[in-house]
């Protein structure tokens, strides 16, 4: 095939490349040049920014792909230019959106599940915009290119070349041994997936000739907090030792989930954790073992080792050692569910 892929330099979109081209495929990259430009030697580089007019016309007017793959649409005035200079160069127009596109976890969704809604501008929070944005990013493309679109909605993103560092702060941080605060409880659900599984499985999808939307992420059930850390501390042959602290006392003293404790969610957004992907895994997507992406991530380390210390962005080790040190000695620990 031949593939247009806009970004296709940083995480997932770098994975979508490398697999495109180790595919054989033939693969052009649209992006602004500035990140990782020494990759990919092999495949077209044509270098604008999608938000100027002047920069698609010049890329785009003439050409010809098999697909584009949308990796850095945000916007919906971005994907709407995109759609209009691109709706009759390709066959396909791939969207990497998002299952924060959902208006509502309480349960798990499912592709039919309704959507966000339209925001105003500054209006609610940051996780919400960009949900809602892709929201209407999705609208956008289906109105421009009806039965041509075949929008991807991914849980959290694993693997090597994560700017986010949310999967491999925990990796790193077991790594480093000692206690460890786990938050809430061993069976908290998890729904990640590694992004090399799904550049694997987009490709399979357009071969199949694929549209429509997907939820893309593990099936539910599959992952769990504990099983998470069980696997990083068996990975590193670390010695990490695990206190679980409840999410009502993190709570009342102001960690904040997913923030200072990465991949972890409160109880009552259980429903992040529960998305149906059976579509998905009836259309072939398959999930490599976890323990795989935990090495992966590991070797990215210099020397493939772990560092000093954890990353420090998150809950730092002081903030870390008093949190379990007052968990411990309140009785908390004997006494408070989780």
């Amino acid at each position: 095939m031949r593939l247009l892929i806009l970004g296709g330099t940083r995480f997932a979109g770098r994975h979508l490349a490398a697999a495109a081209l180790d595919a054989g495929h033939e693969v052009t990259l649209f992006n602004r040049g500035i990140s990782n430009v020494e990759i990919f030697p092999q495949a077209e580089r044509l270098c604008g920014d999608r938000d100027r007019e002047g920069d698609l016309r010049a890329a785009f007017a003439g050409r010809r792909w098999d697909a584009v793959i949308d990796c850095c649409g945000y916007r919906p005035e971005q994907v709407a230019a995109a759609a209009r200079w691109l709706g009759g160069a390709v066959e396909r127009y791939v969207f990497l959106s998002t299952i924060s596109v959902y208006a509502d976890f309480a349960v798990g969704p499912d592709e039919g599940s309704p959507l966000k809604q339209p925001l105003a501008d500054g209006e609610g929070r940051v996780d919400e915009r960009y949900g809602s944005l892709k929201a209407r990013c999705e609208e956008v493309l289906e109105r421009a290119l009806p039965g041509r679109v075949l929008v991807v909605r991914p849980g959290l993103l694993i693997g090597p070349h994560d700017r986010t560092q949310r999967f491999a702060w925990w990796v790193q941080r077991v790594a480093v041994g000692g206690e460890v605060l786990a938050p809430g409880r061993p069976q908290h659900p998890l729904q990640l997936i590694d992004a090399r599984d799904l550049a694997a499985w987009i490709l399979q999808m357009l071969a199949q000739g694929a549209t429509g939307c997907f939820n893309a992420t593990s099936p539910r059930g599959r992952q769990t907090f504990g099983g998470l850390l069980e696997t990083c501390r068996a990975v590193a042959a670390s010695e990490a030792r695990f206190t679980w602290v409840s999410a009502g006392f993190l709570a009342a003293r102001g960690v904040s989930p997913m923030d200072d404790l990465p991949l972890w969610l409160p109880e009552e957004a259980h429903g992040f954790y529960a998305v149906d992907t059976a579509r998905a895994v009836a259309a072939g997507l398959r999930l490599r073992p976890l323990a795989h992406s935990v090495r992966a991530v590991l070797a990215e380390a210099p020397g493939g080792q772990p560092a000093v210390a954890a990353p420090t962005a998150r809950l730092s080790p002081q903030r870390e050692a008093e949190l379990m040190r007052e968990w411990q000695s309140t009785g908390s620990a004997r006494n408070a569910p989780i």
